[in-house]
Formats: structure tokens, sequence, C-alpha cells
């Protein structure tokens, strides 16, 4: 017989996951490599973006929502990352989380309709985390 994650036990899971129970934080990246995420990515398929103004962010476990439905997902707040430089030229595929050194890809994202170049102070990548499980 195949194991069979009840609803509950996933939310669990998730909180687990995201340090909603103290297993440590995750970190949000944006990547500017031309990458397509794929189920054997590494931490080293994506090139982090590194325009002026840009940090990774930490996304800290006890401020993940975490839905009791089926699926559960978990939500996090929309991030912003913002230039603080004009004459750039760079292009953003997608973000990544990591835990939180940084050495682990937990997963990652290509933007839909991206991507997004930053070129002048104050552009802007606004992302909202949420990761889903059934």
């Amino acid at each position: 017989m195949a194991l069979v994650s009840v609803n509950v036990g996933v939310q669990e899971i998730l909180r687990r996951a995201l340090n909603y129970s103290a297993t440590g934080d995750v970190k949000l990246h944006l990547f500017k490599s031309n990458s397509t995420p794929a189920e054997t990515d590494t931490t080293a398929t994506y090139t982090e973006a590194d325009f002026t103004g840009y940090a990774s962010v930490t996304l800290t476990g006890a401020s993940w929502t975490v839905t009791n439905a089926d699926p559960a997902s978990a939500s996090y707040a929309e991030q912003s990352f913002t230039s603080s430089a004009g004459s750039q030229s760079q292009a953003v595929y997608g973000y990544y989380v990591t835990n939180s050194d940084s050495t682990t890809l937990l997963w990652a994202e290509r933007f839909s309709d991206g991507p997004y170049t930053i070129v002048n102070n104050g552009d802007v990548i606004k992302v909202t985390p949420i990761i889903t499980l059934d």
C-alpha cells in the first residue's frame, strides 16, 4: 500500500519545512540566469541577482500562513526587491528558496510573465512566496 499524507499531516510538514515550528528559517532569492526549474536542480543551477540594492530575504518561520485545506498551502507576505541605482540592465527570470545558510535548494519558480528587467533606480520586483502540497 502507498503512503498517504493526511491533510493535517501535510500542514505539519509545511510548518516544519518553513520553520513554522522552529526548524530554521528559509531564504528567498532572485535569479538572473535563464534557468527553467527542474527536479535535479541545486543552488548551483541558479545565478543570483546582483543589481544594486538587491539582497536575499530571510522568511521567518512564524510569519508563514498555513491553510487548513486540501491541498494545504503556506503563504508569506509579498516581498519587494528594489533597485537603488540607475543605468543597470539585469534581467531577472524568477526566484528560488533555500535553507537558512543558502546551501540547500528547496524550490524554485520561473516568472510566467518574465523576465523582469531592472534598469532604473526604484525599479521593483515583487514576489509572494506560496507553496502548496497535496
